[in-house]
C-alpha cells in the first residue's frame, strides 16, 4: 500500500456501502475483552456505557447483554439500522445516527466509554477530550481493536496477496512507521496520557481466525481500502482474493489475530 492514507471522514460512509457484508462478516472479538472490561472498567448492570462507531453491533451484542444502558454512535444509517435489529434487548439501547464529533451529550454522563476497531477513523486528540468531558470522574476509556494478521509472525496469505493490495492507498489503520496503529502501543499511550486520562494499561490478546475461500472474499469486502474502490475493479479484486485463499492456500485460510485493548480513567478529583 502507497502514499498517505486517505481521509478519516471517509470512514462515516464506507462501511454504510457494504452494511450487510459487514454485519455477516467482521469477527466479533475474544471473550477476554469482555473480561477486561468487567474486572478493569467495572462493566456490569446499571453500568451507562458509549460505544463509539458501533457499526453493526458486534461488540455492542456483548456491552447489552452485559446489562449495560447502551448509547450506540454510528455515523452510517444503514449499519445503524442493523445494529438496532441485532440487539436482544433493545429497551438497554439508544442509537445515534451521527459522527461522534458531531454529536452532543451530557458532560460526566458515563461510566465507560468503548470504541472498537474504530478510534482511528476519529481526530484522536480532540475526541479524546471530548470523551474524557462525557466520563464521569472516575469513569472508564476502553478501546479495542481486531488487527487480521500479525506482523511479527508467518502469514502465508498474506504474503500472497501482498502483490494485489500493496498498491491501494492505505486507511488510518494502518498507522506510521511501518506499525499498524492499534498496535503502537507508545503513540496510544502517550495519545491517553496527553488528554489527561490516567491508570493506561494495555494487553494484546492473540488468537486465530479460520476462513473458507467464500468468507476471506466477504471479509475483504469490507475492509475499507477496498471498499472505496470503483465497482469492476473492486470485483476483480475480491475475485484474486478468493481465487488465492481457494487455490493457494487450499481453502483454509488461517490469520493469526491480534486484539490489543487499551484502557484508561478519567481521574476521581
Amino acid at each position: 500500500m502507497t502514499g498517505d492514507p486517505f481521509p478519516r471522514a471517509e470512514g462515516r460512509d464506507l462501511f454504510g456501502r457494504v452494511a450487510e457484508t459487514y454485519a455477516a462478516a467482521r469477527p466479533g472479538y475474544p471473550q477476554r475483552v469482555y473480561d477486561i472490561l468487567r474486572e478493569r472498567c467495572d462493566l456490569g448492570p446499571a453500568s451507562r456505557v458509549i460505544e463509539i462507531g458501533a457499526g453493526s453491533g458486534q461488540a455492542t451484542k456483548r456491552l447489552v447483554e452485559a446489562g449495560a444502558h447502551v448509547v450506540a454512535v454510528e455515523p452510517s444509517a444503514a449499519l445503524a439500522e442493523l445494529l438496532s435489529g441485532a440487539i436482544r434487548f433493545p429497551e438497554r439501547l439508544q442509537v445515534v445516527v451521527a459522527a461522534f464529533e458531531d454529536v452532543t451529550l451530557p458532560a460526566a454522563s458515563f461510566d465507560i466509554a468503548a470504541v472498537a476497531t474504530a478510534f482511528h477513523w476519529l481526530d484522536g486528540d480532540r475526541a479524546l477530550l471530548q470523551i474524557a468531558s462525557i466520563l464521569r470522574p472516575g469513569g472508564w476509556l476502553a478501546l479495542w481493536w481486531n488487527v487480521f494478521g500479525d506482523p511479527a509472525g508467518a502469514d502465508p496469505f498474506h504474503d500472497a496477496t501482498e502483490p494485489l493490495l500493496r498498491d491501494l492507498v492505505h486507511s488510518p489503520s494502518a498507522g506510521t512507521r511501518g506499525v499498524p496503529f492499534a498496535l503502537d502501543v507508545p503513540a496510544r499511550t502517550s495519545d491517553l496520557a496527553r488528554s489527561g486520562l490516567q491508570d493506561i494499561e494495555s494487553e494484546v490478546i492473540a488468537w486465530t481466525l479460520v476462513l473458507d475461500a467464500g468468507e476471506t472474499r466477504r471479509l475483504y469486502a469490507t475492509y475499507s481500502n477496498i471498499a472505496r474502490v470503483p465497482g469492476s475493479e473492486r470485483e476483480r479484486i475480491l475475485d484474486e482474493v478468493e481465487r488465492i485463499a481457494a487455490d493457494v492456500l487450499g481453502g483454509r485460510v488461517e490469520r493469526r489475530m491480534l486484539t490489543p485493548v487499551y484502557t484508561a480513567r478519567r481521574p476521581s478529583g
